[in-house]
């Protein structure tokens, strides 16, 4: 009951001294991979760099206690530091103190939502987000944030959180380029680069073990940060212009509450906040599913919900802002060797040790190094390989792609992934409200049945088999009717017609007020109206009905059965293959 509720419980009894070596060792790797990103993702909300360290700390605590997934890290990421962004500008001023406590309210009312969401069991709501919206909201935002960082990288003012904004607010500042600021930039993401692409295999040839290898690579955002902030110490830089950090207060935060805000401001953010749950849901679930599956594992989404939504109070109470699982974060947790969420814990103690006593260090640190991380790192979400195969495979779903790109970099993000949302939602119901039908007959000397367009089959003159694919349900309930009528108007010498039910996992009350018609219909046509292959849970609703007792044919249990009933008394031909 108590691990139901408390995940912990159901491996920290368990915990050994093996496993504390190696979750030490993947929270020591973590934090120090992780401080860069938390950093950049607070400047990339609009908020100040602490903030990303103090969303590293207890957020990540609380996870340990309520979430399931044994590796996933949660703290700042890209996605949802760009979405806290744009929700905050609409409602108020960056860099002023109500910018902030908007933040802290964004990630109590996510937290509360997340919570609610996971105690009604509503993990399932974030099926509503499509994979080709989600890829193609993370596609645009992967643009949108590599062009956010343009202006850092080149030492100019840029503004806005849309693509249009962003350009036009770079061109009239270009005039301005700050030389070594660009130099930084630049320089940073080639290291970067090279170090993701080639750094391990040049490690390897220099007759390093893979497993080193592999994680030096990693830290290139690490030795970035060192580097560039010892040269900007070293040189003077940020008296030279470079814009860099600053000055970041030494200590944890006070935990509080933003009682003081007036009530239009927890209103104005109730949607920004739904949003960004479902994506940091989707995301956090979908790696913390594939990460559990290779130990054969499982995560519980609903709990999941409960454990992100508790997150999220964390952040809001110890001035953090919204978190979520991150795709980087985990994956270096993962490659760390971590082995229970003691190793998120390790991270987020370690994270707290170096708010306590260092981030004086992080003073000179560049702010065009922290642009060159964010870059570098987002870009790997533009996904063109899935854009080319979903044009391919389908252009229904290609179009909820192309449409959630377009207006995630005209609109922003919110409209980007509102109108992907209403789009899938929308080709769904057209899809399914003209359902595939075909009618089928019977191979010869077996009993399978056979599209009549698409193999040679027997059938009969005076009976037609009709398999419906897809469930019956208000949107396409008067599309079957027409099929039928269209049936019957064009095949006078039917007297028997046999609906096959085995793709219908559903009848409701639209679609039985349809059959109570068509029934009604074709026995006035002097035709006999048959099922088959009807499921369980489908004949229960049935018979509860009365439409049973009103039917004019026969539930047959299998489609055969219906043929060697029906069909024996018609001179039955092989149906010729349609050009």
């Amino acid at each position: 009951m108590f691990k139901r509720y408390f995940p912990i419980l159901s491996w920290l009894p368990h915990y050994q001294g093996r496993l504390l070596g190696a979750d030490l060792l993947a929270g020591v790797i973590v934090t120090i991979m992780v401080i860069p990103q938390s950093l950049a993702y607070a400047l990339l909300a609009g908020l100040p760099a602490v903030v990303g360290l103090y969303a590293s700390i207890l957020p990540q605590l609380l996870y340990c206690v309520f979430g399931t997934s044994r590796t996933l890290a949660v703290g700042p990421v890209a996605i949802i530091a760009l979405m806290t962004g744009a929700a905050l500008s609409g409602v108020t001023t960056p860099g002023t103190p109500d910018y902030l406590q908007a933040a802290l309210i964004l990630s109590l009312l996510s937290g509360v939502m997340l919570i609610a969401m996971g105690a009604m069991r509503l993990g399932f709501f974030s099926n509503f987000l499509s994979h080709p919206v989600i890829s193609g909201f993370l596609t645009a935002s992967g643009i949108l944030i590599a062009a956010s960082q343009l202006g850092n990288l080149l030492g100019i003012e840029s503004s806005g959180f849309t693509l249009v904004d962003r350009l036009i607010s770079l061109v009239p500042n270009l005039a301005t380029l700050h030389w070594p600021t660009l130099a930084i930039g630049l320089g940073t993401l080639a290291f970067l680069v090279i170090m993701r692409r080639q750094g391990k295999k040049a490690l390897m040839r220099l007759g390093f073990p893979s497993m080193f290898a592999d994680l030096v690579a990693k830290a290139g955002p690490v030795f970035a940060v060192v580097i560039t902030t010892l040269l900007t110490w070293h040189l003077g830089l940020a008296e030279q212009g470079v814009a860099v950090v600053g000055s970041i207060p030494q200590g944890l935060p006070a935990l509080s509450l933003p009682w003081d805000a007036e009530t239009s401001l927890w209103r104005a953010l109730l949607i920004p906040a739904l949003l960004i749950s479902l994506v940091g849901f989707v995301e956090s679930v979908s790696m913390g599913q594939m990460l559990a599956a290779k130990h054969r594992q499982r995560i519980s989404p609903n709990q999941e919900l409960v454990g992100l939504g508790t997150a999220n109070l964390a952040a809001g109470i110890s001035s953090g802002m919204p978190v979520t699982g991150g795709l980087s974060r985990t994956v270096i947790n993962y490659d760390a060797g971590a082995k229970t969420p003691a190793a998120g814990a390790f991270a987020a103690l370690g994270i707290a040790v170096v708010t306590l006593s260092m981030t004086p260090l992080l003073y000179h640190l560049p702010i065009a190094t922290l642009a060159a991380t964010i870059t570098v790192a987002i870009l790997t979400l533009v996904d063109i390989p899935m854009l080319r195969q979903t044009w391919r495979y389908s252009r229904t779903d290609f179009s909820s792609m192309a449409v959630t790109i377009g207006f995630t970099l005209v609109e922003g993000v919110e409209m980007g992934i509102i109108a992907g949302v209403i789009l899938s939602i929308g080709l769904f119901l057209y899809r399914t409200s003209r359902p595939h039908s075909a009618l089928v007959g019977r191979v010869p000397d077996t009993e399978h049945f056979r599209n009549v367009v698409r193999h040679e089959v027997e059938t009969a003159s005076h009976l037609a088999l009709l398999r419906i694919d897809e469930s019956l349900y208000f949107a396409n309930a008067r599309y079957l009717e027409d099929t039928l009528y269209n049936l019957i108007a064009t095949r006078p010498e039917l007297e028997h017609v046999v609906l096959i039910c085995s793709a219908v996992n559903l009848i409701d009350a639209s679609a039985l007020e349809s059959l109570d018609a068509i029934n009604a219909r074709l026995k006035d046509s002097s035709v006999t109206l048959h099922l088959a292959e009807i499921k369980g849970p489908v004949m229960d609703q049935l018979k509860r009905s009365d439409f049973l007792d009103e039917l004019t044919g026969r539930v047959f249990l299998s489609t055969y059965a219906a043929w060697r009933e029906l069909g024996e008394h018609d001179d039955r031909e092989p149906h010729p293959l349609s050009s």
